[in-house]
């Protein structure tokens, strides 16, 4: 019975090839503009670590000044607070985090030094976050313990240096000292950066920052505040820092820090060690709040609101712009079925029921979403092309994977089927004998 309701929709559609043609363009363009809108989206909100995110917390103290902080504690810590909590060894992994630019050369590369972004962690990040390595591997615990001055590098960079080659061994000038290549990543890009996400639902012009490409240089955490002091980034001072460039004991937070906990008890006994160490230090005359926060990842980002807002304003205007063209894509159904009254009359003077008049009508308008999901499947190739020309941090994150293809098309004959109910059921309902008698 399909096959015959798919000759008899063929049929119908090359009968009016003006309106199928107006009816596959309204859902093209309605899905190539909702489809190209959702895959940003989903790119930009989707979880960074699958199935390691609800073991990654940010524990948060608050080391501010009575009056400075209104109610939670800040984004980042103070150097003292971040290795107080990072030296009790409490969590199965754990990373310090520290941002800077720093001027880096190859002496055997022949380019003039470069200023990249470096990160001071330790040696915990790359299990932690399950980074990958194209060449070598992360420094150790103990390299961290002796302030090795040894480096991990991007494939960015390395291509740049080293032309991709394997560089480990190799030796990279940065600022005024020399270290040692012992990593390079593999092709490595999550979106969002997360674990630099900070400051997000202060600075909202500033999140499209969060997906950006990883630092490219990696240091051990001491290791790297010795190579490039001075220039590490404060998230706020709440005083005027004595020594320029010393931000050990600076008025500061700047410091990050992540955790993993792979278990419930685990995880509140964190807790309860972060908020028994802010009583402590009250009591210690260095903390005036005591409140403290340890959210996981997906909390973290979500409390940081990384999805840029003209991003959401964009998805509910093209699912907008959607509906409108599934609204006209019911009109235009509606009168095409209706003008068929005499030919469904007959049908059902055959013999037919409504059911069966109903699923033909149905089947057409699918056939209608099929086609037009194919138009927006290329519109929406198309409309992602345009996203990666734009001036936009997250531009080469935008491209159609193998699940939102799939919804493409999912969503083009749903679209089509829901147009299509209101019209198949009045033309299921026409009678018979008023249209057999117009004959």
């Amino acid at each position: 019975m399909l096959g015959y309701y798919l000759d008899l929709a063929l049929r119908s559609l090359k009968r009016n090839r003006m309106l199928t043609a107006l009816m596959v363009l309204a859902i093209a363009v309605g899905i190539g503009a909702s489809m190209t809108t959702l895959t940003v989206m989903h790119l930009l909100s989707g979880d960074p670590l699958p199935g390691r995110s609800a073991r990654i917390f940010y524990p948060q103290v608050d080391a501010s000044p009575k009056g400075y902080t209104r109610g939670t504690p800040l984004d980042v810590l103070d150097y003292h607070s971040a290795v107080d909590l990072w030296n009790a060894q409490r969590a199965d992994r754990q990373a310090l985090l520290a941002n800077s630019d720093v001027k880096v050369s190859a002496p055997d590369s022949g380019l003039a030094p470069l200023m990249r972004p470096m990160l001071a962690t330790t040696s915990d990040f790359f299990p932690m976050f399950d980074v990958p390595f194209r060449y070598g591997r992360a420094w150790t615990p103990d390299d961290d313990a002796r302030r090795a001055r040894v480096a991990v590098i991007s494939a960015s960079l390395n291509e740049r240096l080293f032309a991709g080659q394997d560089s480990v061994g190799k030796v990279l000038h940065l600022k005024d000292s020399d270290v040692r290549i012992v990593g390079v990543l593999d092709a490595w890009r999550p979106s969002p950066r997360f674990y630099d996400v900070r400051g997000g639902r202060f600075a909202q012009g500033q999140t499209a920052g969060f997906y950006g490409p990883p630092e490219d240089v990696f240091m051990p955490f001491e290791s790297g505040l010795e190579v490039n002091v001075g220039n590490f980034w404060q998230f706020t001072c709440w005083g005027e820092v004595a020594t320029p460039g010393r931000l050990k004991d600076a008025p500061c937070v700047w410091v990050s820090l992540w955790v993993e906990l792979d278990s419930a008890a685990k995880v509140a006994g964190y807790r309860d060690f972060i908020a028994h160490y802010a009583k402590q230090q009250e009591a210690l005359g260095r903390f005036a709040n005591t409140q403290t926060r340890m959210p996981s990842l997906l909390q973290w980002l979500d409390f940081n609101h990384v999805v840029p807002s003209d991003v959401k304003l964009q998805t509910w205007l093209a699912f907008a712009f959607l509906a409108i063209c599934l609204f006209n894509m019911i009109g235009l159904l509606l009168a095409k079925f209706l003008r068929r009254g005499a030919e469904i009359g007959v049908r059902r003077a055959l013999g037919a029921s409504r059911r069966a008049v109903f699923a033909q009508c149905l089947v057409e308008a699918g056939m209608v979403g099929l086609v037009g999901g194919i138009g927006g499947w290329l519109l929406t190739l198309a409309g992602l092309w345009l996203i990666r020309r734009q001036p936009v941090e997250y531009a080469d994150l935008a491209h159609l994977n193998v699940g939102m293809f799939a919804l493409t098309f999912a969503l083009a004959i749903v679209t089509s089927l829901l147009a299509g109910a209101l019209p198949a059921l009045r033309a299921s309902r026409v009678a018979p004998a008023l249209q057999l008698k117009v004959l």
